[in-house]
């Protein structure tokens, strides 16, 4: 399978396929350790927690379902999101990790798993042609903003919750 989905059915195997690893690995660590700091964060140079990397998923998750919301009701997106512009995800990263601070790590974990069908279902609701056939940002297709902000995150969220679940044994 390419790393990068051509297409809709593609685009759900590449989520599907990494999801269930994640969630497994998030679910191997007491939520004791959950907000404690050890993960390689989004700005160079930081340390996150694991719950901030549920909150990072969340936060790009509910994005891509905020764009796609907005734009089948003809309204304007702004992009990345209000506020934030394409050079400050950094920020961005910190701004979803304050949005969920006070969250329990279970319910990050359910939120996360709620958002990601969310996703799957919008997906499960477009054709191949309105995910991959048409411009829909700039020179990106609604498929490939997806997969930006979906599957490949996860990947590199999934590396260092294993960093992190090694360096403390788990």
């Amino acid at each position: 399978m390419s790393s990068v989905p051509q297409s809709k059915e593609a685009l759900i195997q590449a989520i599907e396929t990494i999801f269930p690893k994640l969630m497994a690995d998030y679910r191997s660590i007491p939520a004791h350790l959950a907000r404690e700091r050890g993960v390689e964060g989004n700005i160079k140079g930081t340390q996150i927690s694991v719950c901030d990397t549920v909150a990072y998923l969340i936060g790009w998750g509910k994005l891509v379902l905020k764009w796609h919301r907005l734009t089948a009701q003809g309204q304007p997106v702004d992009f990345p999101e209000t506020g934030y512009q394409w050079n400050q995800l950094g920020l961005l990263a910190t701004h979803f990790h304050q949005q969920y601070n006070d969250w329990p790590y279970g319910a990050l974990l359910t939120e996360l798993e709620h958002t990601v069908h969310e996703i799957l279902a919008l997906i499960a609701g477009l054709s191949n042609q309105d995910l991959y056939e048409t411009p829909w940002y700039q020179q990106w297709t609604l498929g490939r903003m997806i997969q930006f902000n979906t599957s490949s995150p996860m990947k590199n969220m999934r590396t260092k919750v294993r960093r992190f679940k090694k360096a403390n044994g788990l």
